[in-house]
């Protein structure tokens, strides 16, 4: 009973939170949340239906169900489920693509309703197997798949995707007919077709989008700049609405200025239809698309406040949430829903405490549906189009982060960069796929080629940094400290090998032809075997160079049979200042003035890592990660290595003192 009674509370998280809802406390907030966050989704539900090239009435379905669902199913007590412009268009893009604009000319009433008809059915299929995958990557467990969609990735593409918004927007603010390119530099395509055809745009929808525009980003601005001396932020896009609406209806724009306007909406909801197979044929990889995109967004506006508040937020669980609100959207001829970051914002700001709040904004478009819809209709759609570009601001900003990421990581900038261009010029759907194989290239190139740095003792301290980044630093004599960022495998053991002999300042490989003197020896040793393939750090023990070894994974090492005769247990230290503290020690004790030895320390920042976080796993290939040829000459130097290991006691050796090499493995 008590595993059924977790599972039921895993499966149905409104059981765990429901009962314990404090009604005196937040009862109030959570009307006042729900009334606002309701007005802004009715809105944003009919001007996001313009980038699905659906009737805007369709665009309050995609508002409705999925509240409903996500409020059994969803964990986040905060984010307001519904139309997301980005997923929006990602849906347009299929709808333009299977169903195109009517090419005859032929405008009537029957060809549009028509057209309209065959895009909502497009636009619900294409939703319903969005929501299938999601379903099925929650119950398989999948919820880790967002990992692969990192921060710069999901900014530079909602970046990308607020252009394209912004472009397909064109064409209601000018009211020109515009068709849809989805393909390959579509964007380019669309704006030559409304530049060659600017001398014909309504003037009346420009300049009342223009006024629109301009109203409410000064008004967004003055919300975000006095938002703590507001009591709740200005409702701007209701109070655009109401006031574009009466003037529309009241100096008959339609009729005098030829604007395009709402029109009538439909009234209460249709019958579940089943989505048409045909359709979901040609959309599985759009389907795909969709469904990742949706939960990436969706969870990291989640975790933002689930950070904030403190509570849990299981990704697996809102896979299924989101699967299934977007399985019940698509039946009722909804379209993709996700969360929209203003929305939510709304929803919080305003005092949400728990998803009542949505349940509450459901009820403010359900009211919508069934009773006043009919006061929008002289709505114009250039209005509409105004207020969706008006919830771009946050995505349009996103540009600053460019410098940012160039200052903390070039990597990340580089992808930002790669995922907005791919996104812009190739399209939302190419573009993703694209910025997901780049970004997985630049893991490969990130472990290939590590940085590697020489680091030396800060402030005569036990801390050891890069020391081109400090004055004040102290290198004992002949000590070097070398330190390589990602582990070692085959694929960069060469690169290392390299850095690592350029850190030491001699080539073990030219100090044994001039030691031995005779290439005829080798060649003889060779024929022998005497000559095999070894690892890096007995190319240096057989030049006679000590190798001590600071950190962890001992355990590991000695199951990997990494020790024998020359590389010992005996090597290991704990920490770096360990090591310089015995070598310095040591230089004491052998007291000895005939030899001046170089010394090199070995160090790895993954292993420390693994140190730090006891679940991480080391490469196995790490172990094998060594080839070089194996010489026999001795040479008066020695080394200490540091990767992570269980400390040990280290063994004293006698013999003439030596010097600390550091390698991070």
């Amino acid at each position: 009973p008590f595993q059924a009674k977790k599972i039921a509370l895993r499966l149905f998280p409104v059981a765990s939170w429901l009962p314990a809802y404090r009604f005196r406390e937040w009862v109030l907030s959570d009307i006042i949340s729900g009334i606002n966050t309701g007005l802004v989704a009715v809105l944003q539900g009919l001007a996001f239906a313009l980038l699905v090239n659906v009737p805007p009435s369709y665009g309050l379905y995609a508002a409705f169900f999925p509240v409903l669902v996500y409020f059994i199913f969803g964990t986040s007590r905060h984010i307001s489920v519904g139309p997301f412009p980005v997923l929006s268009l990602m849906v347009g893009g299929v709808v333009t693509r299977l169903v195109p604009d009517d090419s005859t000319g032929n405008g009537n009433s029957t060809n549009t309703s028509a057209i309209n008809y065959e895009r909502v059915m497009v636009a619900a299929s294409v939703t319903f197997l969005s929501g299938v995958v999601q379903l099925l990557l929650g119950i398989f467990q999948f919820g880790f798949i967002v990992i692969y969609l990192s921060q710069s990735l999901i900014s530079g593409f909602t970046t990308a995707a607020a252009i394209h918004v912004l472009v397909s927007q064109l064409k209601f603010m000018f009211q020109l007919p515009v068709p849809g390119f989805n393909k390959p530099f579509g964007i380019i395509y669309t704006l030559e077709s409304v530049f060659s055809q600017i001398t014909k745009a309504n003037i009346a929808d420009l300049v009342t989008s223009l006024i629109v525009l301009l109203i409410v980003f000064v008004v967004k601005e003055m919300n975000d700049r006095y938002k703590e001396k507001l009591p709740a932020p200005i409702p701007i896009e209701l109070l655009v609405t109401i006031l574009a609406a009466l003037i529309s209806y009241f100096v008959n724009f339609e009729e005098k200025f030829d604007v395009a306007v709402v029109g009538k909406l439909e009234e209460g909801f249709h019958a579940p239809v089943a989505p048409d197979v045909g359709i979901l044929q040609n959309c599985i990889g759009d389907g795909i698309s969709i469904a990742i995109v949706g939960f990436a967004v969706a969870f990291s506006v989640a975790k933002v406040y689930s950070i904030k508040h403190d509570y849990p937020i299981d990704g697996n669980q809102e896979l299924i949430a989101f699967g299934l609100g977007n399985i019940v959207g698509g039946s009722f001829k909804g379209f993709a829903s996700s969360t929209a970051l203003s929305r939510s914002g709304v929803q919080e700001s305003t005092g949400g405490k728990t998803q009542i709040a949505g349940i509450i904004s459901s009820v403010i478009v359900l009211i919508v549906i069934l009773a006043i819809g009919f006061l929008l209709a002289p709505l114009q759609k250039s209005v509409l189009a105004s207020l969706a570009l008006g919830n771009l601001k946050g995505m349009l900003m996103q540009f600053k982060e460019i410098g940012i990421l160039w200052r903390k990581d070039k990597y990340d900038c580089v992808i930002w960069v790669v995922t907005f261009l791919a996104a812009i010029f190739l399209g939302l759907d190419i573009g993703l796929g694209t910025a997901v194989a780049f970004q997985l290239l630049t893991v490969v190139i990130r472990s290939q080629i590590p940085s590697c740095t020489v680091l030396a003792n800060v402030g005569r301290s036990n801390i050891y940094r890069n020391r081109k980044d400090y004055t004040d630093i102290y290198e004992p004599e002949g000590v070097k400290i070398f330190r390589c960022s990602s582990p070692i495998f085959f694929a960069n053991i060469e690169f290392f090998r390299e850095k690592l002999i350029t850190a030491v300042g001699f080539n073990p490989l030219r100090v044994l032809r001039k030691r031995n003197k005779a290439l005829r020896k080798i060649r003889k040793m060779l024929k022998k075997g005497e000559l095999q393939v070894t690892p890096t750090l007995k190319e240096f023990v057989r030049l006679d160079i000590d190798i001590y070894i600071a950190g962890g994974l001992l355990d590991k090492l000695e199951r990997s049979a990494f020790f024998d005769e020359e590389i010992k247990p005996s090597m290991f230290f704990l920490t770096i200042h360990d090591a310089v503290l015995h070598i310095l020690l040591k230089k004491d004790i052998a007291n000895s003035p005939k030899l001046k030895l170089a010394e090199v320390t070995l160090q790895s920042s993954s292993i420390i890592t693994l140190m730090l976080f006891q679940y991480c796993q080391a490469p196995s290939s790490a172990l094998h990660s060594y080839s070089c040829v194996r010489y026999t000459v001795s040479i008066f130097k020695k080394i200490v290595i540091k990767t992570q290991l269980s400390p040990i006691k280290l063994k004293n050796k006698s013999g003439s003192w030596f010097r600390c090499v550091e390698i991070h493995l």
